[in-house]
């Protein structure tokens, strides 16, 4: 990252501008006081999907508008592009997204928006503003952050705010991956929980939709608009594009087509598929995730960031076979056995040997070796990929053993895996030399998170492609389990590529700025 991109990050955050864009939510405003107002935007600005040329923006109005759109590169908006207005309506929550095309390459734009009552035109809002920086056509220092797990196990917005968020914000990241569990559907908060050293955690912004589990539309809407009211998150959202992927707790925990809910009796809805369907939607709504005509609902998609970095994005979610012990040990690679679906795995194996970057970065939402299971309590069933057996690849584990051979076959070189979903950092080398399946090259998988959610683990480690344990940073036995954020075990990890050397440094980080590890790459040069 140069420094002309940090200072002019830092110099807008400091701008009364950019103070603007908390001020202009209105969050500090009751309502009432403003119900026959000017419009206002509720929920701050969000960016994301950003490559050399273009980039998405989102916002959300209090009632039905008419949002104009200004795009500049200088902060004072001199000789900005007006774009043709959209409309926020109830339909989608008014909410409004649109894509920004036709940018200059690695440059900052500023974007603003201004919204009219469609009730009376005439009347408009305060302007609401936010910046992003384009990827770069030539090679220059990039940096990005990743974590997951936002306002998990009850543990909401208290008085700090979700730090890790501004922890993150203090580093100017080109752009920030957000690699699932982006909400908890399922984890209904109180005012109040009791800590074991006698002390109480207080959750000090709370709205109803999260006093219970998500099963509409706009209860799902609910869970995202909360995380929206973090000063934290609304800050970073004003200067950093969040790159979004999804995992289980946008829906409900460890969903699969096999999930039952008819036990739960926190649920009237029972239906997965009709639970995955407005969580998918409310997922599409809330985000500044890019659409795809061919597939509206689809998360997977890569994202180019310049000639040293392309970005993958799995969805190890959607299009998975059951959860179920029988199939996690399955010998053959049928639909029940896969968890990334043959599309999305020939869509990954073509666009991984057609990628011309130095660094090919694989965003997955779970880990490939951490076991996971699907019935902690009796240890059975398959979550993730491994399967708990330490033996040859079955079950989602063929799949994975697939990819892996392709990508050693095929010549594909620089391959890092990020993830997060364990609520624990670690770091993960795996060495064919140690696997019980072998036909692969070596590479690292670092994981991160929780970003603000209860912390556990560690989980045990399948062999199966070999996973050697090179850091960790988890509970210990004494701590216990579902820590709360102020414990500080709160994780994210910083990934800087060097625009000379192209090395790639992976640093896990925690909530108060520590380093907690550090691992430096250098790039397989091709011949």
């Amino acid at each position: 990252m140069n420094k002309f991109a940090r200072l002019s990050r830092r110099a807008f955050v400091a701008s009364a501008g950019a103070a603007g864009i908390v001020g202009a939510t209105g969050l500090a405003m009751p309502f009432y006081s403003r119900a026959n107002a000017r419009p206002s935007f509720t929920h701050g600005v969000q960016s994301g999907d950003v490559d050399a040329t273009s980039g998405m923006v989102w916002t959300r109005t209090d009632r039905p508008a008419r949002v104009m759109f200004e795009v500049s590169s200088t902060e004072n908006f001199a000789n900005a592009t007006r774009l043709a207005p959209l409309n926020t309506l109830p339909d989608g929550d008014l909410t409004v997204k649109r894509l920004l095309t036709d940018l200059a390459s690695d440059q900052d734009i500023f974007y603003r928006m201004t919204a009219a009552d469609l009730a009376d035109i005439n009347t408009v809002s305060e302007p609401i503003v936010g910046r992003f920086r384009t990827a770069p056509a030539s090679k220059r220092n990039i940096r990005f952050a990743w974590s997951g797990d936002t306002a998990g196990q009850g543990w909401g917005i208290d008085e700090t705010g979700m730090k890790t968020y501004a922890t993150m914000a203090k580093h100017t990241p080109d752009f920030f991956l957000h690699s699932g569990d982006t909400i908890y559907a399922d984890g209904a908060m109180t005012d109040e929980v009791d800590l074991k050293d006698g002390t109480k955690w207080k959750n000090t912004v709370l709205i109803d939709e999260k006093r219970k589990v998500a099963e509409t539309l706009d209860e799902y809407r609910g869970q995202w608009k909360y995380n929206l009211l973090d000063k934290n998150v609304l800050a970073l959202n004003a200067i950093c594009p969040t790159f979004f992927q999804w995992d289980d707790h946008e829906v409900t925990n460890n969903w699969s087509s096999s999930k039952n809910l008819m036990a739960d009796e926190r649920y009237t809805e029972k239906s997965i598929a009709l639970l995955s369907a407005r969580a998918g939607r409310a997922f599409h709504e809330m985000t500044p995730i890019r659409f795809t005509p061919a597939e509206p609902g689809r998360v997977y998609r890569k994202i180019a960031y310049g000639p040293l970095v392309d970005v993958f994005f799995l969805d190890m979610r959607s299009y998975r076979g059951p959860n179920g012990e029988a199939e996690s040990m399955l010998d053959t690679l049928t639909p029940d056995a896969r968890i990334l679906g043959e599309e999305q795995i020939r869509w990954l194996k073509r666009e991984l040997a057609n990628s011309k970057a130095t660094w090919k970065v694989i965003a997955a939402d779970m880990p490939l070796g951490v076991v996971v299971w699907d019935n902690g309590k009796d240890k059975k069933g398959a979550e993730a990929v491994a399967n708990g057996n330490n033996g040859s690849a079955k079950g989602r584990e063929l799949e994975i053993a697939d990819l892996l051979r392709f990508i050693k076959n095929a010549g594909i070189d620089n391959t890092v895996w990020l993830t997060a979903d364990v609520h624990y950092t670690a770091a993960h080398y795996y060495n064919p030399d140690k696997a019980q399946f072998q036909d692969f090259n070596p590479f690292w998988e670092f994981v991160s998170g929780p970003l603000h959610s209860g912390t556990f683990g560690p989980n045990d480690l399948d062999m199966t492609f070999g996973p050697e344990l090179k850091f960790i940073k988890a509970p210990s036995a004494e701590q216990g389990q579902n820590l709360p954020p102020s414990a500080g075990l709160q994780f994210f990890g910083l990934v800087d590529i060097d625009g000379a050397s192209e090395q790639l440094t992976v640093r896990l980080m925690d909530r108060d700025d520590n380093e907690l590890y550090k691992v430096t790459l250098d790039p397989v040069r091709a011949a």
